[in-house]
């Protein structure tokens, strides 16, 4: 599993790559708090997140959605999560620790994820995903 960061004009675009579509949401997952946080994050409490779309990338989005708005309006930073999908239909662990000022600071913010330009595909080494996040 890997993230990198793709040349953008005015948002931040990741690439990830991993063997299965739950560890590919994982990892988008874990691009969007490096972003935002950097990577000194540990994993102190639970909270669990439950999503439904009609699609995949519906799925991924809204998925990051709750990830964004948890962190913002509770205080979180994810480390990692526990994804698992049957369907439409996604379940979350999330591994993080409330917001610490002296760690977590120096990030970019971002406001949104966005639809344009978003693709996940399979090949036979796993899942790829390219998404812009909104700064």
């Amino acid at each position: 599993m890997s993230f990198r960061e793709l040349p953008h004009t005015a948002d931040i675009k990741i690439e990830a790559r991993a063997p299965t579509k739950e560890a590919l949401f994982s990892e988008a997952c874990n691009a969007l708090m490096q972003i935002m946080y950097g990577k000194d994050r540990r994993a102190r409490d639970t909270i669990e997140l439950v999503v439904e779309a009609g699609d995949t990338e519906s799925l991924l989005a809204d998925f990051l959605s709750e990830v964004l708005f948890r962190s913002e309006v509770d205080g979180m930073v994810f480390l990692n999560a526990d994804v698992h999908i049957k369907g439409s239909h996604l379940h979350a662990i999330m591994h993080g620790e409330p917001f610490d000022r002296d760690r977590h600071v120096g990030g970019t913010e971002v406001k949104g994820i966005s639809y344009s330009g978003m693709s996940v595909t399979w090949d036979t080494n796993g899942y790829m995903l390219e998404i812009i996040f909104d700064v």
